[in-house]
């Protein structure tokens, strides 16, 4: 399929996974991002960026002139759904044949995530659309939770003895550079896993083992967890959106696992083991003055520079 396609949070863990992706099958890419620049630093010369943002909506025509498709991120810190209005409208006036919106597993019957209006307003627009719906994405831990794992050797958080059915984000881009590039996944809604469920204290374990030091896995309460982050210098609709999936874990409702990575990819997902192997350097502890920002292009979030062992 030719044309360029444009993607949103281009310096994010899944964007830039995207990105690259399609710069290497020399399919035309276009990295969106706040910053130009420090995108074309972190992605490479040869990559194409334009300046980009979704509360400015001025930046919306360069970016999406004469693109075929456009990979669609909810930053964190964007709780009102209403905000993507410009850039779908934006989108639909440049010619946009497709969307392909990274999403939430089980956003269909979860009304409170801003996802499930966004899922929304995408289908209202006309345009040819593909939800992604990932489970919990391992880097997570590698970036939201690397902090308290590198300082604390502890998991914190209110997930209770509930299972989660994680996927890695490398390959949630590589299902998002296939559907991007061929036919067929117009209307379609995937919904993305691991191939095992895990609970916290399995992987803290898995941690542990990796890492050659014990890493305890603390069940925190939702209202503590919630206070944590937010002591954390974290937004509170990102602590809310956090505490949220948390509890959907607590509830014994995020462990459901399907074979459509697995279908869509022609192998199997990887592992978490695998993950934590690839990542390790990632966790080793770091010096109490370092600061850990928030990635702000990778749902939920993630903390930090995206780690790029095993790329």
């Amino acid at each position: 399929m030719a044309g360029t396609i444009v993607v949103t949070g281009a310096t994010g863990t899944v964007g830039s996974e995207v990105v690259q992706l399609l710069h290497a099958a020399r399919h035309p890419v276009r990295a969106a991002a706040t910053d130009p620049e420090a995108a074309r630093a972190r992605l490479g010369a040869g990559v194409a960026t334009v300046e980009f943002a979704f509360d400015r909506p001025e930046t919306h025509g360069d970016a999406l002139h004469g693109a075929r498709a456009l990979f669609l991120m909810r930053p964190p810190q964007m709780a009102d759904a209403k905000a993507f209005l410009p850039t779908i409208e934006a989108a639909r006036a440049a010619g946009v044949e497709q969307i392909a919106f990274l999403s939430l597993q089980g956003v269909e019957r979860n009304a409170v995530v801003p996802h499930h209006r966004i899922e929304k307003l995408v289908r209202e627009s006309g345009i040819a659309w593909t939800f992604l719906r990932p489970s919990f994405f391992m880097q997570n831990l590698s970036g939201v939770h690397r902090d308290e794992i590198c300082r604390q050797n502890r998991v914190f958080v209110p997930a209770g003895r509930g299972r989660t059915a994680f996927v890695d984000a490398r390959d949630v881009a590589a299902v998002a550079a296939k559907i991007l590039t061929e036919s067929g996944h117009e209307r379609q809604a995937y919904e993305l896993t691991g191939s095992e469920a895990l609970g916290y204290a399995e992987v803290a374990g898995i941690l542990s083992e990796v890492l050659g030091r014990a890493i305890r896995y603390d069940r925190a309460s939702a209202l503590g967890f919630w206070l944590a982050t937010r002591r954390a210098g974290q937004p509170a609709g990102f602590a809310t959106v956090m505490t949220a999936l948390y509890t959907v874990a607590r509830l014994g409702l995020a462990a459901h696992l399907t074979d459509t990575t697995r279908e869509l990819l022609g192998r199997e997902p990887i592992a978490f083991r695998q993950f934590a192997r690839d990542h390790a350097d990632v966790w080793q502890p770091a010096p109490a003055s370092t600061r850990f920002e928030v990635d702000d292009a990778s749902p939920p979030a993630t903390v930090g520079p995206t780690p790029r062992a095993a790329r």
